[in-house]
């Protein structure tokens, strides 16, 4: 998400996120239950399911919560809901290419919401595959820096990014990126399980391993006027309640990012 990521961890770092803890929450959730009923419940043979569920519990999703999830997806139960996966596209100010993933139980709510949510903060709703040409789908292993004691006399580690290229190379890994933080090891779709097996099998942690969107090439942002814009945009449209995933392709200055901050 390049700029947008940034400015989302600026956000997450200084502001209350109890608000959308729930609407988080409530996104793991659907993602375990479509991951279990389109591969199974059962994770030793479901990778998807597995990495859903160890993403839902690194953002502290109660273990009851994750089980109730799997059963639903599996078939098991009366409370059993089937989701549908659907892309919305829309550019944003300065020609900024946005793509809106959503999991939704009601296609036409979400396609309302999503237009409201566009068109009443300076977005345009874009022609289905014209935004979505500029990004590429990749697997995406997220770990952290910071790695915890694998004991509890031990100490906390750091990871490096040579670690990483060590641990993934056979496994086919196209780049790591630092993201401050975290390193996201960025690979083919097909090869995201083996990647992220390679990063267990080297004793590191890691904190996600999914698909996401990656932009081709990034859209410069020169002022802080179309700074503020897109972002009340792209905040709009992430408060939707079936919007699982936004990815844009802003290029955003520090300096401006430190001015929107400040």
């Amino acid at each position: 998400m390049s700029g947008h990521s940034k400015w989302a961890t600026t956000k997450h770092k200084k502001a209350a996120i109890d608000a959308k803890r729930g609407k988080l929450f409530a996104n793991l959730i659907k993602k375990i239950e479509v991951a279990a009923r389109i591969g199974g419940p059962d994770p030793a043979g479901n990778p998807t399911l597995y990495d859903a569920i160890q993403k839902a519990k690194k953002n502290s999703v109660p273990n009851d919560n994750i089980d109730r999830a799997v059963k639903r997806g599996g078939g098991e139960g009366n409370d059993a809901v089937s989701y549908d996966e659907i892309t919305y596209e829309a550019y944003g100010p300065a020609g900024v290419a946005i793509l809106i993933q959503c999991l939704t139980d009601n296609r036409n709510r979400s396609a309302s919401d999503v237009k409201v949510a566009i068109t009443r903060n300076g977005g345009t709703v874009a022609d289905m595959g014209s935004v979505a040409r500029v990004f590429d789908r990749m697997g995406v292993v997220e770990v952290k820096k910071l790695q915890p004691a694998t004991d509890k006399k031990g100490t906390d580690k750091t990871v490096t990014e040579d670690e990483l290229m060590e641990a993934t190379l056979d496994a086919g890994p196209e780049d790591i990126v630092d993201e401050g933080e975290t390193f996201k090891i960025v690979a083919d779709p097909a090869n995201l399980v083996a990647v992220r097996k390679a990063v267990q099998d080297a004793g590191i942690d890691y904190e996600s391993a999914d698909l996401e969107f990656r932009p081709q090439f990034e859209q410069a942002i020169d002022s802080r006027e179309a700074a503020e814009k897109l972002f009340k945009l792209l905040d709009a449209i992430e408060d939707v309640d079936d919007v699982e995933a936004v990815y844009s392709n802003e290029d955003v200055p520090d300096e401006i990012l430190e001015s929107l901050d400040a």
